[in-house]
């Protein structure tokens, strides 16, 4: 029999049982238990931890992991927190959580281009009046981040008609029908030409803090901003101030530095923003566990460990 895999994360009781009940139907042959119920020898035999935002303290207590898996795409911070132990951390790449991105990405672009902010004044105001339509094919898009995530969303806003641009650090072949932009000036370009800029950017070193006063300055005037990346990668005060002074005209957020959202910020009472509780890509338990368990039965069939996070390089 296998050795007992260590379930550990940052989840209420719901949403354990949830996931543990999703691990148990996809993988049947494994043992997997929370960490609380770990017996010290268990812990000692530990080789593959399954992971949502553990406590590290919890982590150095398994101390002859192999690697471990994590049930969430956005890794930083268990680079952060795991990163300097060696062990090999594997992200959760599922076709799923692309598409409900995908999903987001679309429905929120249509909410921004068919001015559904101003409408919700205007009925806040009492006031009857139609605004002009802006057609897709005139709206130009452009995501930031061309990974799995962004090529998703480009493709989906093709598809709707919207004119798309994608940029990436480095050079990448964009999807059809997708314009694409790489480099500090493909990223100049991108910001100057875009309606909605859309950012899918894993949170880095190098992506901290990149949307600054300096770039969003740059951004079309009158553009809106989607942010379902991380929050650092947006300067908060300077977003502020470039939607005070009508550069940006509004900012759609779903992630934020501090999560939950504390009640003083001043995001929740801004009328030109928009704030979602983290809710643009959901990880559901049954699509992440089938990707786990794909994951590992391959390592138990060939000692392979699945493709695991540059360090380095944060994701």
């Amino acid at each position: 029999m296998s050795e007992t895999i260590a379930f550990l994360g940052n989840l209420d009781a719901e949403e354990e049982a949830d996931f543990l009940a999703a691990l148990a139907a996809s993988l049947p042959e494994e043992t997997i238990r929370p960490f609380r119920l770990l017996s010290a020898q268990e812990r000692e035999a530990a080789r593959i931890a399954i992971v949502a935002n553990p406590d590290p303290a919890e982590v150095a207590q398994l101390p002859n992991l192999a690697w471990i898996h994590s049930l969430w795409a956005g890794v930083e911070r268990l680079v952060r927190d795991l990163g300097a132990s060696g062990v090999p951390i594997v992200r959760l790449i599922d076709p799923e959580l692309a598409r409900t991105m995908a999903e987001a990405v679309l429905a929120w672009t249509y909410y921004l281009q068919r001015d559904m902010p101003a409408y919700r004044r205007q009925q806040e105001a009492g006031t009857w009046r139609q605004l002009a339509y802006r057609p897709p094919g005139e709206t130009t898009i452009g995501i930031l981040g061309l990974g799995t995530l962004g090529s998703a969303a480009a493709e989906r806003l093709v598809g709707a008609g919207f004119r798309v641009a994608a940029w990436s650090r480095s050079p990448k072949a964009a999807p059809p029908g997708v314009t694409g932009f790489s480099g500090p000036e493909g990223l100049a370009g991108l910001l100057a030409s875009s309606d909605v800029a859309v950012c899918l950017l894993p949170l880095t070193e190098e992506t901290r803090g990149l949307l600054d006063a300096g770039r969003l300055s740059t951004m079309k005037p009158g553009a809106a901003l989607i942010n379902f990346g991380r929050g650092p990668i947006v300067a908060t005060d300077a977003l502020l101030a470039a939607l005070d002074g009508g550069r940006l005209s509004h900012a759609v957020l779903d992630v934020f530095e501090v999560e939950p959202l504390p009640a003083e910020s001043p995001l929740w009472r801004h009328p030109e923003v928009t704030v979602l509780p983290h809710i643009s890509g959901p990880t559901t338990p049954a699509s992440s566990a089938a990707i786990v368990a794909g994951n590992l039965r391959a390592y138990r069939a060939t000692g392979r460990i699945p493709q695991a996070v540059d360090v380095a390089r944060g994701y």
